[in-house]
């Protein structure tokens, strides 16, 4: 698939078929975030891949009852393992460097005909006792991934003019919610 295509293909799936993601595609979506690039080129990260459909419901119960969690034959868990890294600048590495990593795994899975689904609400405490990460590191993001249902159609986005300032920051931003959402 043309990469532009994956771009625009990719959107959030919460309705999962029943079917097993097969290993190699699997492996190809690892892969991906593998080969992500980190600050330092550190890879601070683990992915911890959950199967097990027990888990993967009380995964579902720390993120409010998401249902779609349950329903996915796999769902990755990504840890950062230096949440307190700080780049020069003084922002903190580990929202950056899990968010490539991971964007890097959906749009492969996008490109094999799979979904994913951000999901970044949850509780922390309970997520890191169902998955056994210690209190030093910290999950980031969970990220159902199996072959959806159906398609939601065209996403509404907002135009590049809305979002774009060339040489200096304009403050005409418009931050409403674009609808569909």
């Amino acid at each position: 698939m043309e990469f532009t295509e994956v771009i625009r293909k990719r959107e959030s799936v919460r309705d999962f078929e029943d079917r097993p993601v097969p290993e190699n595609i699997l492996k190809m979506v690892l892969e991906a975030a593998r080969l992500a690039p980190s600050a330092s080129n550190r890879q601070p990260w683990k992915f911890i891949v959950v199967r097990d459909a027990l888990k993967r419901q009380e995964l579902a119960r720390s993120a409010g009852g998401q249902h779609h969690i349950a329903e996915a034959p796999v769902v990755i868990a990504a840890v950062a393992l230096m949440p307190e890294y700080l780049m020069s600048n003084g922002v903190p590495s580990y929202p950056i460097d899990i968010g490539i990593a991971v964007d890097h795994m959906a749009l492969a899975a996008a490109d094999q005909g799979l979904g994913t689904c951000w999901i970044g609400t949850f509780d922390q405490q309970e997520v890191r006792k169902i998955l056994g990460v210690p209190s030093a590191y910290r999950v980031v993001i969970l990220l159902p991934l199996g072959f959806p249902r159906s398609g939601h159609g065209p996403k509404s986005r907002k135009s590049l003019n809305q979002i774009v300032c060339y040489e200096t920051f304009k403050d005409d931003l418009d931050l409403t919610i674009p609808s569909g959402f």
